[in-house]
């Protein structure tokens, strides 16, 4: 299966990229003077793209009003929870903004195809879900649900790009390589989890994530359009001036704190050109070096030549006086016998 989309132009994706998160920073001074609670939830495929896409809607964000939640396996006690206890200890509050990166759908995805929870825990989660849900959406509460869509050799190709790469190579687990050989388990859980929890106060948006900068851009404009936010006034606190000090503080010594040592000196302007300019002549030096070794190689080499050459010459001539002296003895002994 090969559908490609063309690539979107660097400069304009960045462009849009930048407009589209200052507006998400106005709809978070939104959801702060308004008291609003936003719940978005992130599933989707394995490399799909998910956490790529948080990061660039959280980028500029305050911590302190958007959070992410990724809930890892749950412990013992919270095995023996109701199943959606956990993440409701998460929820927020008002003014508040948090993404699931991963959520309660877990049960129906990997929990289903792994076989770590029970039929009848799977039957009761499909029935639980949507009431779940409409409880959220009924308190007021504004929830998001967003499935990364990509296809199988795009995720292997993912999954490569991971494994050569030490920076990110912590993104691949064993588990996350079961989405290999498992690819229709989990179509199949994902088409039966749309049947039963895609609903008209809690729609599912499907995100083609095929190419992660056109999903990034669509995920974030989807976002900002189907939620009600407006603009809100700002009053941006005026910096004053500092007023002359009146009293006798001295700042102690500098000998008296630890410091960090200052290993980023290393990369200012001067070091760096001295540096280059440092190795540019060791590189000078070397191959003058090498030239000469080469000179010296083919120096010998003519010398060794013309060595062989000459004790060739002087073998040759005195196999010739041999030749000359056996000639002569011969001859002689031929005039004596007659």
């Amino acid at each position: 299966m090969n559908n490609a989309l063309p690539k979107l132009d660097k400069k304009a994706y960045e462009k849009e990229l930048k407009r589209l998160q200052a507006e998400l920073v106005e709809m978070q001074q939104w959801v702060v003077e308004t008291g609003a609670r936003i719940v978005i939830v992130m599933e989707g495929r394995d490399a799909a793209g998910k956490g790529s896409a948080i990061k660039r809607i959280t980028q500029y964000l305050s911590p302190r009003v958007c959070r992410i939640e990724a809930l890892p396996a749950p412990s013992s006690r919270e095995q023996g929870q109701w199943y959606f206890q956990r993440y409701i200890e998460k929820l927020p509050t008002a003014g508040e903004i948090v993404i699931f990166d991963r959520s309660w759908y877990n049960r129906a995805g990997v929990e289903r195809v792994m076989g770590f929870c029970t039929t009848q825990e799977y039957r009761r989660f499909l029935h639980q879900a949507p009431i779940f849900e409409r409880l959220l959406v009924e308190d007021g509460i504004i929830l998001r649900k967003y499935w990364f869509s990509v296809s199988d050799e795009e995720q292997i190709r993912r999954f490569q790009s991971r494994q050569s790469d030490p920076l990110r190579q912590w993104k691949l687990s064993p588990m996350d390589l079961q989405s290999i050989t498992r690819w229709e388990d989990y179509s199949r859980a994902k088409d039966e989890m749309f049947v039963h929890t895609d609903i008209p106060s809690a729609p599912w948006y499907t995100v083609e994530s095929e190419d992660k900068k056109r999903s990034r851009i669509n995920v974030i404009n989807h976002l900002l359009n189907t939620i009600p936010w407006e603009y809100v006034e700002k009053s941006v606190p005026k910096i004053p001036e500092r007023p002359e000090s009146e009293s006798t503080y001295e700042r102690p010594p500098r000998t008296q704190f630890r410091y960090v040592p200052d290993v980023a000196k290393a990369l200012e302007k001067a070091a760096v050109k001295q540096a280059e300019d440092s190795d540019s002549q060791e590189a000078k030096k070397a191959e003058k070096s090498d030239k000469a070794d080469k000179a010296d190689k083919a120096e010998k080499s003519e010398k060794d030549k013309k060595s062989g050459d000459k004790k060739t010459g002087d073998k040759k001539s005195a196999k010739d006086k041999s030749k000359k002296k056996k000639d002569k003895k011969a001859k002689k002994s031929s005039k004596k016998s007659k």
